[in-house]
């Protein structure tokens, strides 16, 4: 061993005189003789510090780290390491060594210094790594790398639009010249950059007004309509939301502040009109795909007919009008089945049909609304030709999009001379396609009852011919979906019956058969609930389909799918089972007096009675009807029309009804699908889904029913319902939600103040009626903890407080309840109550004697705990009043009544009492 030790000794000579090559060489050699572990350690150490003397790091903590492997406490070898990794750029591993170097030796002062250099070293580090301009370029830079793995390069895209949703983000991204990177992702034709990219973009132009209007320059309206032309549905979509979000961001609907760009004046109305007539050329283009176009026709009726009618500008849609009527009127004419068509999807005629509909209504004067017409006949006149069929039908297809649209304006071009005898003649053409057109133009004329008394005359004989002896499942379907509406013409009134007895039954038979057969396309099996929706007005056929759970599930399934053009004639056909549709309520009176002028009274089915309704609806939700609907509130806002979110609710409240079903309803995600129902759509729409919130609030755990920080959400649906306008059981369900709520959290009754809910909850404890008055008094009561509360209490020159010491004296034992409750509550939160309640009624005492002598426990402890807030007041004349009267009595009977689990509180607070007022001096203690 002599050897190795004495090769060991000449490297540290070497190294002491500065030959750091000879001490390596020498410290080599010793390595390779070298046997003991120990020694070994100490030359790997020592050759460890001759590497960083030559810079060489990795080979410095290499050595150093075999001379730890030895001996893991070896401090000189850890340090040394520290010092290697650390010029080597592993910051948190040298961290690591020299932390345990100062674990070692704690005081040792070089150790802690590098602790703390190499700590503040780490967090710069992170900072910068984790800076937004850093991770924008690394992003760039492994998207530029001419070979790099397709994994990371789409990973770094998808980084991207992540980063483009921060509006540092977004603004890094637009200074890095990142828009022409992100034209040549587009410009690769490869859908997973494309996609990435057009979703960058929609973060960079969220409410950026002058950074849009760049990005609109550089990249081309053009250039962003040809990408949403392509088949494609996710980039068709996306691409979609990104004109969207040009369009918000351009018309100003983002009311962000953005710094300096909001001085500078910028003309978008060019930019608008470019991306207008861009989108008004897509309707009508063979080169765009059906989904473009779908797209293309959702961005008009989001953008250009007014959301508010109060807006007086609708130049958009008179533009759109004399520029773009005929293209759409093109797409509703569309027939697949005819070569030379337009690429369509299933859903691009309904898509144009609501379209037409928001136009025609943003219409302001008759004059507007004529020349519509007029350009709606014209062009439909112009495809008529008795030559050429394919023209023909063209043209009865577009009245049957209109149907569906705006329904005067296909209601009067169907009555003109030879329109409906067109459509008759066509169900009995040979022209398979002929006959699927026409018979779909049938039904949506039928909605009118003169229509239908026409079709039923002239055109039942016809559709049951077709129904009987056609091959074609498509066609089959709508004939008998035809025979179902003309089946309906008489609604729910049981004694107009259009059919035999039992011929509805049937026909409603054969589309629950159809509806549960997977085999049939979604579009076949979405006519098959068209039938049941008009058939279901029949309460036999409602019986027999809530009783067969295989078809109800189905139709649950199809309303989950994607095609959510289906929701109208699910939500219609719920809303027929439901009973829950507007029914008039008919005085006998008037009904005697129709039947002695011999008019047409209408007649309830007996199926349409409480029980068998009620039935019905349990039956549904055993099947599954709230899961259903939840996923029907959250389709697209232009599928789900505000009629559907109307009748959504409708359905809603009629499942509500019964207190034991709540849970249910709470448990299958109804509270929370319930909120944005009432805030959007029709007036009678909101109010009945205010209403079935206030049912599931009034007796649910808010934390449940309503999540997170969409409890906050449901205060203003119920506040509404606190207008003298609504119906006494909305308001008095609206009281008992707020009265829930109120009694949860302290922010939630701040939200109740701020909704300004205080005036009407105090005007209905006013009210006559005896349970309104109850719980507006128990709202107020919850409430009365509430800071600006109790200022208001505390007000001078209004009655509220003695309102509540009245109602106090009142005979009801809750409405006492409540009101004693929130006289404890105030009196015990602030002390000038003690004496004002004393000044606002002569008849305080009196009532006071009666809480404390009161039959109740809940009321004798209220009354009771007033009394000791009083004593409490610091009042000495108030507290003096009170024991020189009969309370001292009362509370000394109270007081020395043995103890009660029943009275337990109100015997402890008298005790309480009557100590205070020994405390006080006005009761001295018995001495013999």
């Amino acid at each position: 061993m002599a050897e190795p030790n004495q090769l060991k000794d000449e490297g540290n000579a070497y190294f002491q005189s500065g030959e750091i090559d000879k001490a390596i060489e020498s410290y080599t050699q010793a390595i390779k003789l070298c046997k003991d572990k120990k020694v070994l350690a100490i030359i790997y150490r020592n050759r460890s510090a001759c590497y960083l003397k030559k810079e060489n790091y990795t080979t410095a903590a290499s050595d150093a780290s075999r001379a730890i492997d030895v001996d893991a406490a070896d401090i000189k070898a850890l340090y040394r390491r520290c010092q290697a990794l650390e010029k080597l750029g592993k910051l948190d591993m040298a961290f690591k060594d020299v932390q345990r170097c100062a674990t070692i030796e704690p005081k040792n002062k070089t150790f802690l210094d590098t602790l703390r250099r190499l700590g503040a070293e780490i967090q710069a580090k992170l900072k910068t790594t984790f800076s937004t301009d850093s991770r924008v370029q690394n992003m760039f830079d492994i998207l530029m790398a001419e070979e790099m793995e397709k994994d990371k390069i789409e990973k770094a895209a998808n980084n991207l639009i992540v980063l483009a949703r921060e509006d540092a983000g977004a603004e890094r991204i637009f200074q890095n010249n990142g828009v022409p990177l992100l034209i040549n992702m587009i410009d690769s034709g490869k859908p997973a950059m494309m996609l990435a990219s057009i979703r960058t973009l929609s973060g960079m132009c969220t409410g950026h007004k002058a950074r849009t209007m760049a990005i609109i320059q550089m990249i081309s309206i053009e250039k962003l309509c040809s990408v949403m032309a392509i088949d494609n549905e996710e980039l068709s979509l996306a691409t979609c939301n990104l004109f969207q979000c040009i369009n918000d961001s351009l018309t100003c609907g983002d009311k962000r502040i953005y710094g300096k760009e909001e001085a500078m004046v910028l003309d978008s109305n060019k930019d608008l009109m470019t991306i207008l007539m861009s989108l008004l050329e897509m309707v009508a283009s063979k080169k765009v795909s059906g989904l473009g176009r779908d797209q293309a026709l959702n961005l008009l009726t989001k953008n250009v007919p007014r959301k508010n009618k109060k807006e007086n500008d609708h130049t958009k849609t008179l533009f759109l009008i004399d520029h773009g009527l005929k293209k759409i009127l093109k797409v509703c004419g569309q027939i697949p089945d005819l070569p030379d068509q337009l690429p369509m999807t299933d859903n691009s005629q309904l898509i144009a049909s609501v379209l037409l509909t928001k136009m025609y209504d943003d219409l302001k004067c008759d004059p507007e609304r004529d020349n519509f017409r007029d350009v709606c006949d014209e062009y439909i006149k112009s495809k008529f030709d008795p030559k050429d069929m394919d023209r023909n039908i063209h043209a009865i297809n577009v009245i049957s999009g209109l149907l569906q649209g705006p329904f005067e304006v296909g209601n009067a071009l169907v009555g003109r001379q030879g329109v409906m005898e067109m459509m008759v003649a066509l169900c009995a053409s040979e022209r398979e396609v002929d006959q699927l057109v026409a018979v779909e133009a049938l039904i949506h004329a039928a909605s009118k009852s003169s229509r239908a008394s026409f079709i039923i005359t002239n055109g039942v004989s016809l559709l049951k011919e077709m129904y009987k002896k056609t091959k074609n499942e498509k066609i089959k379907i709508r004939a008998l979906v035809g025979l179902c509406k003309l089946g309906s013409a008489g609604g729910d009134d049981y004694s107009m019956r259009q059919f035999a007895e039992g011929s509805t039954e049937k026909l409603a038979k054969q589309c629950r058969k159809w509806l549960v057969n997977p085999q049939l396309d979604t579009r076949t099996r979405k006519w098959a609930i068209e039938g049941l929706a008009y058939l279901t007005n029949d309460a036999d056929v409602k019986d027999d389909f809530v009783e067969d759970e295989p078809a109800m599930k189905a139709m649950f399934e199809l309303a989950k799918s994607k095609d959510k053009t289906i929701l109208y004639a699910v939500a219609c056909t719920l809303v027929n089972c439901t009973n829950s549709y507007e029914k008039k309520d008919i005085l006998p009176e008037l009904v005697q007096l129709a039947k002695f002028s011999k008019q047409h009274v209408p007649e309830q089915h007996p199926k349409d009675k409480k029980d068998f309704i009620e039935k019905r609806i349990k039956r549904m939700l055993k099947a599954g009807i709230t899961s259903a609907l939840t996923v029907m509130v959250k389709a697209d806002s232009s599928v789900l029309t505000d009629q559907t979110k109307e009748l959504l609710s409708r359905v809603f409240l009629a499942l509500s009804q019964d207190v034991k079903d709540r849970g249910t309803i709470v448990a299958h995600g109804g509270g929370k699908a319930l909120i944005p129902l009432a805030l959007e759509g029709t007036n009678p729409g909101r109010v009945k889904a205010c209403h079935a919130l206030a049912k599931i609030a009034s007796v649910s755990n808010p934390e449940i029913a309503f999540p997170g920080e969409r409890v906050y959400e449901v205060v203003r649906p119920l506040v509404s319902l606190l207008s003298t306008d609504r119906d006494g059981m909305e308001n008095y369900e609206a009281l008992k939600g707020l009265t829930n709520l109120a009694g949860f959290s302290e922010k939630l009754r701040v939200k109740i103040v701020k909704e300004k809910a205080l005036p009407e909850i105090e005007n209905y404890m006013f009210e006559d009626h005896e349970q309104i008055r109850r719980a507006a008094t128990e709202c107020m009561c919850n409430l009365v903890s509430c800071k600006e509360v109790q200022e208001r209490y505390l007000q001078d020159g209004n009655d509220k407080l003695k309102l509540l010491v009245l109602l106090c004296g009142e005979d009801d034992d809750i409405l006492q309840i409540a009101a004693a409750g929130a006289l404890a509550m105030l009196t015990g939160a602030k002390k000038k109550f003690c004496t004002k309640m004393t000044v606002v009624s002569s008849q305080w005492l009196e009532i006071l004697q009666r809480l404390c002598l009161h039959d109740n426990p809940q009321v004798q402890h209220r009354g009771l705990v007033i009394i000791f807030n009083m004593l409490n007041s610091d009042d000495s004349e108030l507290a003096k009043k009170l024991m020189e009267c009969e309370i001292l009595e009362i509370l000394s009977v109270i007081g020395k009544a043995e103890d009660n689990p029943k009275r337990q509180d109100s015997i402890d607070v008298a005790r309480m009492c009557l100590v205070k007022g020994m405390d006080l001096g006005f009761i001295k203690p018995f001495s013999s």
